[in-house]
């Protein structure tokens, strides 16, 4: 289970559904626990897939089944493209693909938005102008960028600028990630069973809308899960999903593919 830029600690109530497999989680390079070494600060998908190469390759586990949330989607595909070996069936959750969508040069100047408000006025208007960007339904108008700037308070977001400007989600560190084109080719030539999928909650939002994208591309259609983006999730981030019911179909996915492969 992969996420990005969210790191290991957002799998405890999903990992805890499936107490049949072994289950295995890591913090990406730099977040989390990760401490990196090679001097950058920038996340990219290229990078991330070599990394999960490596831990795949060190646990002598290969091939896995994996569940890829957000950014971590992102990661899994472009895992499955480099390393197609390692994957038997990957399904990508909700990957935040903005170029994908009809609407691609509209949603990347709302991501710099979210960036530029981010750096101005810092962690709680850079917040509030993502989750004013993520929770806008259909495509972004002049009627979104026309609106006053998110308050924080209206999210129930802290105000203080802490002064730090190195968020992975608001800083510009990880656009190399929602800028990602998947590799529609090496993926279909690759044996691995890639389901994209999407939650019923989030059908007109942008990550509804990258995912129906992302399908679109690899030649599928989304694969509908209860719940949110974060519908995996129990109450502890305060974003609480529909785990029980996100769990469940999840292991209907992999129960069959795992049976088509016999």
């Amino acid at each position: 289970m992969i996420g990005q830029p969210m790191d290991a600690s957002g799998f405890g109530a999903l990992a805890a559904r499936f107490p049949e497999r072994t289950v295995v989680t890591y913090d990406p390079r730099g977040l989390g626990r990760s401490t990196r070494k090679d001097g950058r600060v920038d996340h990219t998908p290229q990078t991330q897939a070599d990394d999960v190469h490596a831990v795949i390759e060190a646990l002598g586990a290969g091939p896995v089944e994996m569940f890829a949330s957000s950014g971590g989607a992102v990661t899994a595909l472009a895992v499955v493209a480099r390393y197609p070996a390692d994957i038997t069936t990957l399904v990508a959750h909700e990957p935040p693909l903005i170029t994908l969508t009809p609407d691609g040069p509209a949603a990347v100047r709302a991501r710099a938005a979210v960036t530029e408000a981010y750096e101005k006025r810092g962690g709680g208007a850079g917040m509030a102008a993502f989750v004013a960007m993520t929770s806008w339904k259909g495509e972004f108008t002049d009627a979104y960028f026309a609106q006053t700037q998110a308050d924080p308070a209206a999210f129930g977001i802290p105000t203080e600028d802490d002064g730090s400007r190195d968020d992975p989600l608001l800083s510009d560190r990880s656009w190399a990630v929602s800028s990602y084109r998947p590799d529609a080719d090496a993926i279909a030539a690759a044996p691995t069973r890639v389901v994209i999928a999407v939650g019923e909650e989030s059908k007109d939002v942008l990550t509804g809308r990258t995912s129906v994208a992302t399908a679109e591309l690899l030649g599928q259609r989304v694969s509908v899960f209860p719940s949110h983006h974060g519908g995996f999730l129990d109450g502890e981030f305060g974003y609480a999903g529909k785990p029980d019911e996100f769990a469940h179909r999840l292991r209907q996915i992999l129960d069959a593919a795992a049976q088509a492969n016999r």
